[in-house]
């Protein structure tokens, strides 16, 4: 039994070993003294130079007790342009989000200073 799953676990590493990465980047979204584990996870599997195509391409977004992953196909014409409207699309989105973070902080600041001088009246 252990020598099965000894040979399970060698032949899933020579599997990750023929996988090359082009582009791949685990990044944490907290600070490391909050103790969160959100991350990205940003994987590009090379296509050794167009000749494969089926490759791993995702993105996995974490947080403690979440995740997901959006894969980005390159395997046909179509699936490109899909995969790459979709991430052109997810970054206007994210891009929108943080301006509207951000005006809404902004608000949340304003209202604040206001309280606080209204009470030391």
């Amino acid at each position: 039994m252990f020598l099965t799953a000894l040979r399970s676990r060698f032949s899933d590493l020579c599997i990750l070993r023929l996988m090359a990465f082009k582009y791949r980047k685990r990044t944490f979204l907290n600070s490391i003294t909050t103790g969160y584990t959100s991350h990205i996870l940003a994987e590009v599997e090379s296509t050794r130079n167009g000749e494969y195509k089926w490759g791993h391409n995702m993105l996995t977004i974490g947080d403690c007790r979440r995740r997901i992953q959006l894969e980005f196909f390159l395997g046909t014409k179509r699936a490109r342009n899909q995969s790459f409207a979709k991430i052109k699309l997810l970054l206007a989105t994210l891009q929108d989000f943080q301006n509207a973070l951000i005006t809404e902080a902004e608000l949340v600041e304003r209202f604040e200073k206001s309280k606080k001088k209204g009470s030391k009246k």
